[in-house]
C-alpha cells in the first residue's frame, strides 16, 4: 500500500511545478485549519500559553498563518522528491558560510543546532551543497520500511549523510572525525528516560534535551546555530552563530540554554513558522528537578 501511495499519488504530484503546488497549498490550509481543524486545539493551547499578553484575535491570526505555512511545508516536502539540484540550490541562500567553512579549512568538525523553524527540511536537501563541511543529519527511523528508504534516498539525494538517532553514539566514535557537520534539531520533547536540563521557553518550564551539549563537550566540537528564516515562499535563508568554539570550558547547561534562547528569539520575532502542531510540553518537571531561567 504504502508503494502505491508513493508511486501513484506522491511522486506524481511531486512533478508537478512550483507554482501549481502552492495552489494546493492554499486549499490544503483552507481545509486543515477550517474544516478538519488538524490539531487546532494543540496549536492554540501552545499559542496561548506562550503568548499569555495576546488576545484571542491575535492567537487565531497566528494560528491561522501557521497553518499556511504548515501547507506550504508540506507540499515543499513533496516537491523535494524530485527536486532537481539546481533548484535545491536556488532554494537555500546560506548567508555567512565564512564562519563554518573556517573550521572546515582546519579539519575541525562542528555540531550545528537549530529547531523547527521555517523548513528545516531544506537542510537536508540544499545545505551539503553550500558548506565545505560533510553535513550529517541525525534521524529518527520512520516505521514503514519503505517510506523510511525512499525518505533516506530523497533527503541524502545531494550530499548529506543521514545517521539514525540510535545509531549517533557510533557514528561519534568512529566517523566525525572526518570533517563533519552534525545537525542537531534540539526543539523535541524528550523522554522521560531522556538527561534534560529545564528551563523556562516561550513562558513556560520546559525540558530542552541534553544530546546536543553532551556530544559538544564529549568531543569539543564548536556548536553553531543555524537560524532558518523565509525570505519569500519557497525560498529560505541560513544564517548561523557561533555559540562556542571549546564546549569544554563551558558551564554545564550553557549551550543548551543559549540554543534555546537563539531559537525562543526567531520564534518571538515571527510566531508563525514554528511548529505549533508538535505537543511540545508533555514532560513535566518533577519534584527536585532544577529550573535554570533564560537571562
Amino acid at each position: 500500500m504504502s508503494r502505491i501511495l508513493f508511486y501513484v499519488v506522491i511522486k506524481p504530484i511531486s512533478l508537478l511545478p512550483f507554482w501549481v503546488l502552492y495552489g494546493i497549498s492554499n486549499f490544503l490550509s483552507f481545509v486543515l485549519f477550517h474544516i478538519v481543524g488538524y490539531r487546532k486545539k494543540v496549536v492554540v493551547t501552545n499559542l496561548s500559553n506562550s503568548f499569555p499578553d495576546k488576545s484571542d484575535k491575535e492567537i487565531n491570526a497566528i494560528a491561522k498563518q501557521f497553518y499556511k505555512h504548515l501547507a506550504d511545508i508540506i507540499v515543499e516536502s513533496v516537491k523535494f522528491f524530485s527536486i532537481s539540484k539546481q533548484q535545491a540550490l536556488k532554494r537555500l541562500t546560506v548567508k555567512n558560510p565564512e564562519l563554518i567553512d573556517a573550521f572546515a579549512e582546519k579539519g575541525q568538525s562542528v555540531i550545528l543546532v537549530g529547531g523547527h523553524y521555517s523548513n528545516w527540511e531544506i537542510i537536508a536537501i540544499s545545505l551539503d551543497l553550500k558548506i565545505k563541511h560533510q553535513t550529517v543529519a541525525l534521524f529518527s527511523k520512520l516505521t514503514d520500511p519503505f517510506f523510511n528508504k525512499v525518505m533516506l534516498s530523497s533527503r541524502s539525494k545531494y550530499g548529506i549523510k543521514m545517521v539514525t538517532t540510535k545509531d549517533s553514539s557510533k557514528f561519534f566514535e568512529e566517523e566525525s572525525v572526518n570533517n563533519t557537520a552534525t545537525v542537531f534539531g534540539a526543539d523535541q520533547s524528550p523522554t522521560y528516560n531522556k538527561n534534560v536540563i529545564w528551563t523556562t521557553f516561550l513562558n513556560q518550564e520546559t525540558a530542552i534535551a541534553f544530546g546536543t551539549e553532551r556530544y559538544a563537550k564529549k568531543y569539543n566540537y564548536p556548536v553553531v546555530y543555524g537560524a532558518i528564516q523565509r525570505e519569500k515562499r519557497g525560498h529560505y535563508s541560513f544564517e548561523m552563530s557561533l555559540i562556542t568554539d571549546n564546549p569544554s570550558e563551558t558551564p554545564h547547561g550553557f549551550i543548551s540554554l543559549e540554543h534555546t534562547k537563539r531559537l525562543e528569539q526567531q520564534i518571538n520575532a515571527d510566531p508563525a513558522y514554528w511548529l505549533w502542531t508538535h505537543k511540545r510540553w508533555k514532560r513535566k518537571r518533577k519534584e527536585g528537578e532544577e529550573l535554570t531561567v533564560l537571562s
